[in-house]
C-alpha cells in the first residue's frame, strides 16, 4: 500500500524503531513509541498495526537470535509454547474487529499497572529460576494463547505480559524469562504478520525501513543485557508499564492531564 512521507518523516520512524526495538529487547512495550509514531505521520490505524507487526517481526526475530546465541533458548522445549502463541496472534487478527475493543483497552490499564507492581516488588522476580506454579504445558496451552490472541488484537504490552507469566508462574529467572519472552513474541508477530499480509493491509515502505532499525536497536538492546546483566531489565518494564498504562488511560478519557 503505497504511502507518499517525506525523507524527514522516514527518518524521525527509523530512530522511533530503533529505540523501540533497544527497549523490547530488555523489558518489552516498543510499540508503546511505534504505534503512535506512525498514527502521528497519518497512516490509517488498521495500517499501523499491521505496519508495526512488520517492523516488530524484526526486532524480535533479531533479539531472539541474540538470546539464542548465547544459549539463553531452549528451541526444542519452548517450541509448543511459540507454536500456541502464533496460533493465538492468528485467531486474534482474525477477531479484529469483532471483539468488545473498548472493554479490552479500558482493562489495558488496570492490568499493565498490576504488572509494574508485581515486578516492583514481588520477591520471585530474581536472576535464577525459582518453582513454578503450574505446569509448563498448562501455561503453554492457556496462558501463552492468550496473550499471543492480545498481540494479533493489539500488540503493545505482549512482552510485559509473557514477562509475568514466565516469572510468576513458570518460575524463570530474568534473563531465561526475557529471552524467551522474546521467542514467544517472535511467533506471534510472525503469524499475525501473515495474516496481515494476506489482507494486504501493510505499508512495506515504512515497515522494511522501521524494521532495519528495529533490528539495530534490538541488537544493540540484547547485547547491553547480556554483558550488563538483567539489573536494568527489571526498572525498564516497570516504567514501560507504567507509561503505556497512562497512555491507554488518556487515550480512553479515564483520566485527562
Amino acid at each position: 500500500m503505497p504511502v507518499h512521507l517525506s525523507l524527514l518523516a522516514y527518518a524521525a520512524l527509523a530512530v522511533t524503531a530503533f529505540v523501540a526495538g533497544f527497549i523490547d529487547a530488555i523489558g518489552g512495550g516498543g510499540g508503546l513509541l511505534t504505534v503512535p509514531m506512525m498514527a502521528l505521520f497519518g497512516l490509517d490505524p488498521i495500517n499501523v498495526l499491521a505496519t508495526n507487526k512488520l517492523q516488530s517481526t524484526f526486532g524480535s526475530g533479531s533479539a531472539t537470535l541474540a538470546y539464542a546465541r548465547a544459549g539463553h533458548v531452549d528451541w526444542r522445549g519452548m517450541a509448543p509454547m511459540a507454536i500456541a502463541s502464533g496460533v493465538g496472534a492468528m485467531v486474534g487478527v482474525y477477531l479484529l474487529g469483532r471483539l468488545p475493543k473498548d472493554l479490552i483497552l479500558h482493562a489495558l490499564p488496570v492490568a499493565l499497572v498490576l504488572v509494574a507492581l508485581y515486578f516492583a516488588f514481588s520477591p520471585r522476580v530474581k536472576d535464577i529460576d525459582g518453582h513454578s506454579r503450574i505446569p509448563p504445558a498448562v501455561f503453554g496451552f492457556t496462558i501463552v494463547p492468550l496473550i499471543g490472541a492480545y498481540d494479533g488484537v493489539f500488540g503493545p504490552g505482549t512482552g510485559s505480559f509473557f514477562m509475568i507469566g514466565f516469572v510468576a508462574l513458570c518460575g524463570f529467572g530474568v534473563m531465561r524469562a526475557t529471552a524467551h519472552t522474546k521467542f514467544c513474541n517472535f511467533a506471534s508477530n510472525v503469524s499475525a504478520l501473515l495474516a496481515w499480509i494476506w489482507a494486504g493491509k501493510i505499508v512495506w515502505s515504512v515497515g522494511l525501513v522501521m524494521g532495519a532499525a528495529q533490528v539495530a536497536g534490538s541488537r544493540l538492546g540484547a547485547h547491553f543485557v547480556l554483558n550488563k546483566g538483567t539489573s536494568l531489565v527489571r526498572p525498564v518494564l516497570i516504567v514501560i508499564c507504567l507509561l503505556l498504562a497512562a497512555r491507554l488511560a488518556w487515550q480512553q478519557g479515564i483520566f485527562s492531564f
